[in-house]
């Protein structure tokens, strides 16, 4: 278990650091703090050469990017991914290190797709430095499994359990979103759909967006796959390349929906197109029903003379015969004609 004082909050401390710990081969993982690391640095203890780090920073700390470039011999292009908006996952070689821009689902968001951000990662020999202005969830599930005592041997396995656990939180996403897609299609098969193209369009784009932002970095892992430095061992590429299958199957699963969300949306727009022309439909019959009424009324209406059957006993009578016998000919015309 993990041994030394943790802070239980989302806070960070004056340097920026949200958590720190140290991995030890055969030791617990020990929390420590920004001071700890430095010292750390300057005189490491004999016999713990193998040692590595890890370092969350909270980039909505001020002194979190300062306290980086004074004490950590970082990468620019490291301190530039800080700065960069929301864009694809990347990762790239720089100095002998990984950087990396890794997006995930908000901590705080209820598994709504929609709510992603970044975090930017920096990978060494001995240190995994990530750096986020919000709490990502896969970073807070990688934390609770450290916390947990799950034995990591290097910074790279620590880099693929958190591409796992990225993995599964995108596979809660599909799952939830899979169940929503499940009822909107039965009620759609049962004729009693109540739900609109809007909805679906909206789960549709949140999908296409995730997929957009993480759909890169099982390519860019598989890439370092190919072109390994040389601090890497085969044991952490392996463990890398298992954990980017796994995403690149959540992925997968990913598209396959929102093709099912496709294809339900056009369902869902024909029968709105059923339903429009049929309604169309009755308003032409009823129009063409209403149509010798209307004009007769409107020729007997007119205040001048010569009206026909005006001064007849049984004007009324005929005109009305002759309206209701054209109109049951129009409606045959219309309706009997069409289901032969």
């Amino acid at each position: 278990m993990v041994v030394g004082p943790i802070d239980s909050n989302y806070g960070s401390d004056q340097h920026g650091l949200i958590w720190g710990y140290r991995f030890s081969p055969g030791r617990p993982v020990e929390a420590i703090t920004t001071d700890t690391y430095v010292a750390a640095m300057a005189a490491p203890i004999t016999g713990r050469e193998k040692d590595f780090f890890w370092l969350h920073l909270s980039l909505a700390n001020s002194a979190s990017e300062n306290w980086m470039k004074q004490s950590l011999n970082l990468p620019t292009a490291f301190f530039d991914s800080l700065r960069t908006e929301e864009s694809s996952t990347r990762l790239e070689l720089d100095d002998d290190m990984l950087v990396a821009v890794v997006h995930d689902v908000l901590f705080e968001s209820s598994f709504e797709t929609s709510a992603v951000g970044s975090s930017c990662v920096c990978i060494g020999s001995n240190l995994l430095l990530s750096a986020r202005l919000r709490p990502l969830r896969s970073m807070d599930k990688l934390r609770e499994v450290v916390r947990a005592g799950h034995v990591f041997t290097s910074p790279v396995e620590l880099l693929a359990h958190l591409l796992r656990e990225q993995a599964n939180v995108l596979s809660e996403i599909l799952r939830r979103s899979t169940t929503r897609v499940d009822q909107i299609e039965d009620r759609l098969l049962a004729n009693r759909s109540s739900t609109t193209r809007a909805e679906l369009g909206a789960l549709r784009r949140s999908l296409v967006r995730l997929q957009r932002l993480l759909a890169p970095e099982p390519a860019a892992f598989f890439r370092l796959l190919n072109r390994p430095l040389h601090w890497i061992s085969q044991d952490d590429l392996q463990e890398l390349q298992q954990a980017a299958e796994e995403f690149s199957a959540s992925l997968n699963d990913s598209i396959s929906l929102v093709e099912r969300v496709k294809l339900i949306q056009e369902e869902l727009g024909a029968l709105n197109n059923e339903t429009t022309s049929r309604t169309l439909y009755v308003l032409t019959i009823v129009t063409v029903l209403a149509l010798p009424i209307n004009l007769v009324t409107g020729l007997f209406g007119m205040n001048v003379g010569g009206i026909p059957l005006s001064d007849s006993e049984h004007g009324f009578r005929v005109v009305v015969g002759s309206l209701v016998l054209l109109t049951a000919v129009l409606g045959w015309l219309a309706l009997g004609r069409k289901r032969n």
